[in-house]
């Protein structure tokens, strides 16, 4: 007798099917891993057996924080107050399918198949679902002189001879890729057209380096993302001069021209025998910023007069250095044009007025005595 009641607890104890006729609850096929976009529905499904007296739950897994779970269904009754979660329970072949209507990004993460055997003993599987979500550029780098934050409003501003890090960091699922490119594709400073990863380096930085760069992040879903920051470098001016020398024919106006590439923009001055010169009567200075970095000005000599040839310097000044040019006027006997086509008929048709004015005021008297002696000889 004391055999078999010893024999009937150790079965009890370790749930050998048989001796009581009952089969532990199973669950014999769970969902692999799903993945999703937003607004599909999902269905993942959990079989069980041996289970019709027993509870089937569906949780969503917190694996921060295990005891704060999100019961969502018990057997085909939702639990959670949410409209898009619904259960479709198959009693013939004992199939519990969760199924979530427009799926959301917060959907993604563990749900648990989960049956209750007893106050402290459950049996379960789980399933990890993923939601593809378009890649997004994150702002999440310090403003440094020499570090990027991918903020369109305020560029990376640097200097000659530095050495900058573009960083850039994207989120989604799948996780993104981030490449580089250069506006207009032109090549990046290491000599490739694109740069796969976070960090773009710009070592030894010139002023060639200048310019817009686009971060490109990637992982397939809709058509990626893109964001531009803008490079300056600041250097000390560079002049370029058309010729060295310009002629012009005496009493008219010779233009000399100066083209300044720095940053900062400079400050500019025309010089003549060391002296700075300004508008006048025999100077018009023209000066234009065709952008931030580049300007153009002109000095025009005004009716040239002898003393007026020599050596003209024009100087571009910022706060990393200065650069001069030199620009020799010097005498030519036949008239340069431009700019002294318009200036010399203008000269032209003055002095033309003069004089028929002062044949006129000739003319008059003159025609008036001969027609005084005419008639007398009459």
């Amino acid at each position: 007798m004391l055999l078999i009641v010893v024999i009937y607890w150790l079965a009890s104890c370790l749930s050998l099917p048989g001796i009581d006729g009952q089969q532990n609850p199973t669950i014999s096929f769970i969902t692999k891993e799903k993945v999703v976009s937003i607004g599909d529905s999902l269905e993942i499904y959990c079989q069980v057996q041996y289970a019709k007296d027993y509870p089937v739950v569906w949780t969503k897994v917190n694996n921060d924080n295990p005891n704060n779970a999100l019961f969502i269904s018990r057997g085909s009754t939702i639990i959670v107050p949410e409209s898009r979660y619904s259960v479709r329970h198959d009693e013939k072949q004992s199939i519990y399918t969760l199924i979530i209507s427009k799926v959301q990004e917060i959907d993604a993460g563990e749900y648990r198949c989960e049956i209750t055997t007893g106050i402290s003993s459950k049996v379960s599987a789980d399933v990890q679902v993923y939601i593809q979500i378009p890649p997004v550029i994150s702002d999440n780098s310090t403003r440094r002189h020499v570090l990027c934050v991918l903020n369109t409003s305020y560029p990376v501003i640097t200097y000659v001879g530095a050495n900058v890090t573009l960083r850039c960091y994207g989120s989604g699922y799948p996780p993104p890729f981030i490449s580089w490119r250069r506006e207009q594709n032109q090549i990046l400073p290491n000599g490739m057209a694109y740069f796969r990863g976070n960090h773009l380096r710009l070592d030894n930085i010139t002023k060639d380096h200048r310019g817009t760069y686009y971060c490109v992040a990637d992982n397939g879903v809709s058509s990626g993302a893109r964001r531009h920051v803008g490079v300056e470098v600041e250097f000390p001016p560079f002049i370029s001069i058309a010729r060295p020398q310009t002629g012009q024919a005496l009493q008219y106006d010779a233009d000399l021209h100066c083209h300044i590439e720095a940053f900062p923009s400079p400050s500019v001055v025309w010089l003549k025998d060391g002296q700075v010169l300004n508008d006048n009567q025999h100077y018009q200075i023209s000066i234009f910023a065709r952008s931030d970095e580049f300007t153009d000005t002109t000095l025009r000599v005004k009716r040239i007069e002898k003393r007026q040839y020599g050596l003209y310097t024009c100087r571009a000044v910022n706060k990393l250095g200065q650069r001069e040019e030199t620009i020799e006027l010097v005498e030519t006997v036949n008239v340069v044009c431009p700019p002294a086509c318009n200036v010399g008929l203008q000269y032209t048709s003055h002095a033309t007025r003069i004089l028929s004015s002062f044949l006129y005021k000739i003319a008059v008297p003159l025609s008036l005595v001969l027609s005084a002696r005419y008639i007398s000889y009459a």
